[in-house]
């Protein structure tokens, strides 16, 4: 490491670790002053929802736009279920092991399939529903109603267009409802090779919703409840879970910049370019990754004695130890991510060198 002096650090730990971009920026200026009834009920958010039933090609959706991730998840999950139900999700789902059990809070057990790369599939849904239902006391326990999957999920992988379609149709069959959950929704439909678009979202969701506090907003969800079932009474359920912003039109403001002229997705490609120019070092330099990526975020497995050095000037994520010297961590871009900070990362990783990897536990495949 060669930048010591006076060495700022750059941060790849998350990607909302800055404001907002300029033009949500610039457009909640402009509108500042600008008087409008409360509650969601304005012009922005009416605009922002028209953009993105447009997108959608579903005018028949509603669209709500609540503050953060974890109170969207736990509000359109409480509003879904009844009280003996849950939802079933992969263990390594945000619902899961990144929310305090917000998500129990509202009385609803999450349900957690086995998953080695974030994804969860028809047949693992399919065996825990009729597993239920074939139980002579299925009474006593909790019944499965809901599917909920991110995409992308929590360890950057992405559903294909065909695993959405079977996943959704064996919902369906079943009875159940498809929520997923967007959090990172603009770098997973930008990302290479993705075939998924907001349209076949949608189709296939019961509800689904498009984040913008990790792409490009100060902060807000927009959630798309595709489901007329759902959609009854939607906003008895914000209200209850504190999360109707009486300055509502602050989450309309930001979304209709964000759906006004592509914005939303270029920001989130250009994320998804830096993150390439990152993994192609860290495999020029023979480093393996705990899955396979092609969004944001990336989960390379480093020796303990390069994550010392690389320390002294970046912030980065811990995943988890692969063995008693070796550890997968997260590095994260943003929208905000600069060229610059890039490639300093890049310089210092190949300053450092390749280090030999020998690991005393056996990687999984994929």
């Amino acid at each position: 490491m060669e930048r010591k002096e006076g060495m700022t650090m750059l941060y790849f730990n998350n990607d909302y670790a800055e404001g907002c971009h300029e033009r949500v920026l610039q457009a909640l200026m402009d509108s500042n002053l600008v008087q409008t009834p409360g509650y969601g009920q304005d012009e922005y958010c009416a605009r922002a929802a028209g953009k993105i039933k447009e997108l959608c090609q579903c005018e028949n959706a509603q669209v709500h736009f609540l503050v953060g991730g974890t109170q969207t998840n736990l509000t359109v999950i409480a509003a879904a279920l009844r009280p003996h139900q849950g939802v079933l999700c992969a263990v390594t789902g945000h619902i899961q092991g990144h929310e305090t059990g917000a998500v129990e809070a509202t009385g609803h057990k999450v349900l957690t399939l086995p998953s080695r790369d974030g994804k969860i599939t028809p047949g693992q849904v399919s065996d825990a529903v009729n597993a239920h239902r074939r139980d002579p006391s299925f009474e006593h326990t909790v019944q499965p109603k809901m599917v909920y999957i991110s995409n992308p999920t929590e360890l950057g992988t992405l559903y294909s267009l065909g695993e959405l379609e079977e996943l959704s149709r064996v919902c369906r069959e079943l009875g159940l409802y498809l929520f997923l959950d967007g959090a990172r929704l603009g770098y997973g439909l930008s990302a290479r090779g993705n075939d998924v678009t907001l349209a076949d979202l949608a189709r296939l969701c019961h509800v689904f919703y498009i984040g913008g506090t990790k792409v490009g907003a100060l902060f807000g969800e927009a959630v798309v409840i595709t489901d007329p079932e759902l959609a009854v009474d939607f906003r008895y359920h914000i209200k209850q879970h504190g999360g109707m912003l009486a300055k509502g039109r602050l989450l309309g403001v930001q979304f209709d910049a964000l759906m006004t002229d592509g914005l939303y997705f270029s920001i989130a490609a250009r994320a998804n370019r830096l993150a390439d120019q990152l993994r192609a070092v860290f495999c020029e330099l023979g480093y393996p990754f705990l899955v396979p990526g092609v969004t944001n975020q990336l989960f390379p497995i480093l020796p303990d004695k390069v994550l010392d050095q690389l320390a002294e000037g970046y912030v980065f994520c811990e995943q988890e130890r692969i063995d008693e010297s070796h550890r997968a961590v997260r590095f994260c871009t943003s929208w905000a991510t600069t060229q610059e900070a890039v490639d300093a990362l890049c310089a210092d990783l190949r300053r450092i060198g390749p280090i030999g990897i020998k690991f005393t536990t056996r990687l999984l495949d994929f």
